[in-house]
């Protein structure tokens, strides 16, 4: 719940500040910076903790595609807040718990009920609310 908590603030903090920098600079170069500054900040606390180094070849080929998507939602939201709307940016952008439910859902076995259809709904109404 706290780490939740502290991702939910940080994410919003940082939409609102990539947001003010994609206006001040080119938001490639402004996505670029901030993601050097992210990885630095990951290096660093692997680094300080007792995360262990080892990789593996199965670990280090998901987490590098998973860092190749990330890059990709990164750059996009910087180039996304250039020329739209920071709310509807944001929304959509805060929309990747549902590709990540239907993936779940239709690759990886989760179970597929009728809440968790309707929250998935909901959502969708959630953002055409918030974007007009």
């Amino acid at each position: 719940m706290a780490f939740g908590s502290l991702t939910m603030v940080s994410w919003g903090i940082w939409i609102v500040l990539g947001n003010a920098a994609s206006e001040s600079m080119d938001p490639k170069t402004a996505a670029a910076v901030s993601y050097l500054v992210a990885t630095l900040l990951a290096v660093g606390f692997v680094l300080v903790t007792d995360a262990s180094l080892a990789i593996t070849p199965r670990g280090g080929l998901l987490a590098g595609l998973a860092g190749l998507f990330a890059g990709i939602g990164f750059v996009s939201m910087y180039l996304g807040l250039a020329t739209g709307s920071t709310t509807v940016v944001s929304t959509l952008g805060a929309m990747y718990f549902v590709v990540a439910a239907l993936i779940g859902m239709a690759v990886l076995g989760d179970e597929v009920t009728t809440t968790r259809v309707a929250g998935l709904l909901f959502a969708g109404v959630a953002v055409v609310l918030v974007s007009h």
